[in-house]
């Protein structure tokens, strides 16, 4: 059975204060927000419930179905094979599938269940709830579980875990092996960078929650729906061009592209639009 570095004590407590904050900060955030604007909280759970059911439960299964088949403990099927013998149309399709799912998402949500909140601030309260939520399940729950494997990584058992992942699914074996080493070398860097990246992506939920509301507030607008998908789809395609080897960027490059992708979204909705409308009364 392999044998791993035990995890330091520092270490340990970086993640738990990872946990704490990916988690704690979000809910702080929108419950100040809600009342500072006088806010309907709902409105926030909605945009939880919008990542939720469009990014976990409608997107993923959909897109592994047809990009990772065998994750799913289906057969390569001629798409898969398609689309994976190709990494730039692959790095396209994964960004794809959270740009037309998750903006649709938020399309559908004001369409139905925030259809009578047309105050501008309903667009702020559903983004701090999208990507909030993102935030907590993202990083809050994958620090949490790195604490429970760096547990493991001390007490021993890893290895057993390892091994059954080898019996399993050999291909990610290799994955769970190098996350000891990343668990064991986790810095204040590391968290630090992953808050910065956190900061920028919800920012861009932020702003790409705006660009929609006003789409669906205004028929003229509309467009502002595909340039949020369009904007989504960039940024992940950004990201998935490195996973597919097509690019080799030092990873600070990486997270200032997407940071700028974020902040760009965020500053041009909210001043060109957010800032400009005229503030109404919220109808509930």
């Amino acid at each position: 059975m392999t044998e791993f570095a035990k995890v330091g004590t520092g270490q340990i407590h970086l993640l738990i204060l990872g946990t704490i904050l990916m988690i704690v900060v979000p809910l702080v955030i929108a419950i100040i927000w809600t009342k500072k604007k006088k806010e309907k909280f709902t409105t926030v759970l909605v945009g939880a419930a919008t990542f939720l059911l469009f990014a976990i439960i409608l997107e993923k299964p959909i897109q592994n179905a047809l990009v990772f088949p065998t994750q799913m403990g289906l057969a390569d099927h001629a798409i898969s094979h398609f689309i994976n013998a190709r990494p730039i149309l692959w790095a396209f399709v994964v960004g794809l599938f959270p740009g037309v799912f998750e903006e649709t998402g938020r399309l559908v949500a004001y369409k139905t269940v925030l259809k009578k909140r047309k105050n501008r601030e309903t667009s702020i309260s559903h983004g701090i709830g999208h990507g909030g939520f993102e935030v907590m399940f993202v990083l809050g729950v994958t620090y949490a579980t790195y604490i429970a494997y760096a547990l493991m990584i001390n007490t021993g058992t890893f290895g057993a875990v390892v091994e059954q992942v080898k019996a399993q699914a050999p291909e990610q074996a290799q994955a769970v092996t190098a996350l000891a080493s990343q668990i064991a070398a986790f810095s204040f860097a590391d968290l630090g960078v992953a808050i910065v990246e956190r900061i920028c992506a919800v920012m861009f939920h932020i702003g790409a929650s705006i660009l929609v509301f006003y789409a669906c507030k205004d028929k003229k607008k509309f467009w502002l729906y595909p340039l949020a998908i369009l904007l989504h789809t960039a940024m992940d395609f950004i990201a998935g061009l490195t996973l597919a080897g097509v690019w080799d960027p030092p990873t600070w490059v990486l997270e200032v592209i997407v940071g700028i992708v974020g902040v760009f979204t965020f500053c041009g909705a909210f001043f060109l639009l957010y800032k400009k409308d005229v503030k109404e009364k919220a109808i509930i």
